[in-house]
């Protein structure tokens, strides 16, 4: 069964702090989203700063953080929103990778 995101593409506000580091320091959260699926934090950091090596980059770290969570998508999907929607998209992902798992629920007998 796939996922849907936790969260939409513009609902940047529900953590507005993510939501600001984001479009302060953008570097930042991508490199964060990068190390949450095993790639280099520094290294996407600075590819957030090229254009197109940036645009593929993000692309691909989203595709690893769908493919994690079970959601759907594709890799055109992504890379249409690492150039139109960057910013969204990686406040998106930051909220995704940083949900924490919901409690887990004592039943009393």
């Amino acid at each position: 069964m796939s996922q849907v995101w936790s969260h939409g593409l513009f609902g940047c506000f529900s953590d507005i702090t993510t939501c600001l580091i984001t479009w302060i320091i953008p570097c930042y959260t991508a490199g964060k989203n990068a190390e949450s699926v095993g790639e280099s934090c520094l290294a996407h950091g600075v590819y957030t700063l090229l254009p197109l090596i940036g645009w593929y980059c993000h692309a691909t770290v989203r595709g690893k953080i769908r493919e994690k969570k079970g959601i759907d998508g594709t890799f055109f999907n992504d890379l249409l929103l690492s150039v139109f929607c960057e910013l969204c998209a990686l406040v998106q992902e930051a909220q995704e990778v940083n949900q924490a798992p919901p409690p887990l629920a004592m039943s009393r007998e």
